[in-house]
């Protein structure tokens, strides 16, 4: 076994982390008898060899060794070698990639493409493990046959074949999944493999066949999925429910120990997700369903809806993640979802109420629908007087948030671990970073004024999630009452190099709540800034007394000093702090302008364009000097001074232009553009084509293929209100 691996000059080649003198053990360890060996070679591999799907010259000399093991019936754990080469051979490079000497791309194209080779000049080693005794073995090769084997017909036929005598459940899902690959790689087969799944989805005595075959030649052929995909995939979920829990054997399932590498976590997390659930294989099979019905939003949302109706608390959750993705691309009428997601949070499955949880925090406004549910759970667990607070930690009484992070504002990122809380057996507690805590962020961002006394029990008690904090500004004016809790809790923090990320999450909620009694505390941390982060705290305490208006008067030395602040940041807060407090625009305007020279930089700009546009007809004239700012490169300088021009003086004409080119130029533009627009009334009518455009389309404007923020849904649906409010002014004709 693994003949002439000295042979190799391994410390001469390379892997993620240098040279690759450790190859040798961790491809030996491959082939050992002690399986936590096998598990810490393997993450080795993917760890260093096939580092974030890299391949370096040492994975291809890996590769005629890994080829010999997985050939081996005697090496155990061959299903995970075989998802190894297909993961180091399946990349594949454009029809129209060049590989060009110069380019610094070339080595690694180079490497992908000798990869794919000399695994496709060993791929039939893989046409004997579709029949091999290991089930997870004949789990993995089709995959590997349908991406890396050079003759797709032959491995179509072979496929077929093996599906007429595979009884393993998953194995078959795989054989399908795999034929649904050919058709995607290869033109010449697909209508015949389309026309084969079709049949498939309704002759198979199998469910859960038909659903694989359904799903598959939907991913296919997208364009010709059929009307009635939404009662035929509903019956379906329901056949496969009643039969997989009719042949569920009792019993917990065996499950391997965890192993001290990532591979053995992800494998634990997989273990666990799926526990106790007779197909969690569904999942997996609708979300491919999900992907290809993309732009039906109506019949994604029906087939949700359906799931969530189901009495199998699995397919309830799968229909929650699924819904997730769905609502972070695509706009819809979401209510009755969201609605039923509340349900959830009732059930005495953990699993289901905390993927609840975790949807309904990201929803903001559209999780009204939930806020009876949210409410009524958290009214019961405080009822039942059983552990902390939301997000607080037992004994604790610092004015410290959780988490840590350099983000000021609503979009600051979460509280790492906040406060676990427990209820005890048989009282449906949450537990983790999505318990307790996160129903109660739903509530509040759903703009429930039910969370205030909820908010105000867990400020009077230990540490609390700093998303918490940052959710306080759409509660309204029955927030008031957290002021005094908040300007306490300030009070207590250090004023040491950890203050900017204590301090921030509690200066952005008093200023949302309009504490203005907390001057005192405020200036303490204005004042006593350390070194680290110093402008960034500035800024902060100098935007809460801006919010704080005239109740800041104490203040105003303090912002008269800081105008002459290095910082533009600082020193434009601090402009927009003193005008809120005295009116008085004469020595704000003069600091204000000398950030919209030419000299400026873009951030500068941007800062002296929004504080001018909060100040507003009081800084006309300054206005002569944003007009630079409008034929500037930076796209954000010119929004800002476009907005800034029309707040200061009326001016539509000169602006609304500007602002119409960036929203075509920049999505993320179109918020701030909005808003602007939403003001102008009748001065922006030249827009209202560009606006209803905006509320017709159904994809969100942020949307972000493998990527969200937990933000977006809420950014967006903020859009399209300041769309709805910016059509109705045009309308109406009121300025």
């Amino acid at each position: 076994m693994l003949t002439g691996i000295e042979e190799v000059d391994w410390a001469s080649l390379g892997h993620a982390y240098g040279p690759a003198d450790d190859v040798p053990e961790l491809l030996r360890g491959l082939a050992s008898a002690d399986p936590a060996e096998r598990e810490t070679a393997l993450d080795g591999m993917y760890g260093a060899v096939h580092h974030q799907g890299d391949v370096y010259d040492s994975t291809l000399a890996c590769i005629p060794f890994l080829l010999e093991l997985v050939a081996d019936p005697v090496v155990q754990d061959r299903g995970s070698l075989v998802e190894l080469l297909t993961s180091i051979g399946g990349i594949e490079l454009d029809d129209d990639d060049e590989l060009d000497l110069g380019d610094e791309e070339f080595i690694p194209a180079a490497n992908y493409a000798m990869a794919a080779a000399a695994i496709a000049a060993g791929a039939d080693v893989f046409l004997g493990l579709a029949s091999d005794p290991d089930p997870e073995v004949r789990l993995a090769a089709p995959c590997a046959l349908a991406s890396l084997h050079p003759e797709p017909r032959r491995v179509l036929t072979l496929l077929r074949e093996r599906l007429t005598v595979e009884r393993d459940t998953e194995v078959r899902l795989a054989l399908v999944a795999a034929l649904g690959r050919i058709a995607l790689r290869h033109a010449s087969l697909r209508g015949e493999i389309v026309d084969w799944l079709g049949w498939l989805a309704r002759a198979a005595h199998d469910p859960g066949l038909r659903l694989a075959a359904l799903a598959q030649r939907a991913r296919c052929a997208p364009g010709d999925i059929p009307d009635d995909v939404v009662p035929w995939v509903t019956g379906l979920l329901e056949e496969i429910r009643t039969t997989a829990h009719a042949s569920a054997a009792p019993g917990a399932e065996g499950s391997r120990q965890a192993a001290p590498t990532l591979i053995g976590q992800v494998r634990e997390l997989l273990e666990e997700h799926g526990a106790g659930r007779p197909a969690p294989w569904t999942e997996e099979l609708l979300r491919t369903l999900h992907a290809a019905l993309d732009d039906r939003v109506d019949d994604r949302i029906a087939l949700i809806l359906a799931q969530l109706r189901s009495p199998d608390w699995g397919q309830r959750s799968d229909a929650i993640w699924l819904c997730g993705g769905l609502m972070r691309i695509w706009r819809g009428r979401y209510e009755e979802v969201v609605r039923l997601v509340g349900d959830q949070l009732h059930d005495p499955e953990p699993r289901l109420r905390e993927a609840a949880t975790s949807f309904l925090e990201r929803l903001f406004e559209l999780g009204a629908p939930a806020a009876d549910a949210l409410a009524a759970r958290l009214a019961t667990g405080a009822g039942q007087g059983a552990g902390p607070w939301p997000g607080s930690t037992p004994g604790s009484r610092s004015g410290s948030t959780s988490g840590s992070g350099a983000g000021s504002g609503a979009g600051a990122g979460a509280g790492a671990g906040a406060g676990a809380w427990s209820g005890g057996r048989g009282q449906h507690a949450f537990v983790g970073r999505s318990g307790r805590d996160g129903a109660l962020l739903a509530l509040a961002r759903a703009g429930d004024t039910r969370a205030v006394p909820l908010l105000a029990r867990a400020l009077e008690e230990g540490e609390v999630r700093r998303e918490l904090l940052y959710a306080m500004d759409g509660l309204g004016p029955s927030a008031a009452m957290l002021a005094p809790l908040l300007r306490r809790r300030l009070a207590d923090v250090e004023l040491d190099e950890r203050l900017y990320d204590r301090a921030a999450p509690l200066l952005y909620a008093l200023a949302a709540v309009r504490g203005g009694q907390a001057v005192p505390e405020v200036l303490r941390v204005l004042r006593g800034a350390p070194a680290n982060r110093r402008d960034w705290v500035r800024e902060a305490a100098l935007r809460t007394l801006a919010a704080f208006g005239p109740a800041a008067r104490d203040a105003v030395p303090d912002m008269r000093r800081l105008l002459a602040a290095e910082s533009a940041s600082v020193a434009t807060t601090a402009a927009r702090a003193l005008w809120a407090a005295e009116g008085d625009v004469r020595e704000v305007l003069a600091a204000l302008e000398r950030w919209l020279g030419p000299g400026a930089s873009g951030a500068e700009r941007c800062a002296a364009a929004q504080a001018l546009g909060e100040i507003g007809p009081a800084a006309a004239a300054v206005a002569p000097a944003l007009l630079p700012g409008l034929a500037s490169r930076d796209l954000w300088v010119r929004v800002r001074s476009a907005a800034a021009l029309w707040r200061v003086s009326g001016d539509a004409e000169t602006a609304l232009p500007v602002l119409l080119a960036a929203w075509e130029e920049n999505r993320h533009a179109r918020v701030d553009v909005a808003e602007c627009l939403a003001e102008m009334g009748p001065a922006a009518s030249e827009a209202q084509l560009v606006i209803l455009t905006e509320l017709t389309r159904r994809r969100r404007h942020n949307a972000r293929e493998g990527a969200s923020g937990s933000h977006d849904v809420h950014l967006d649906e903020k859009l399209l209100t300041l769309c709805r409010a910016a059509l109705a002014r045009m309308e109406r004709g009121v300025f």
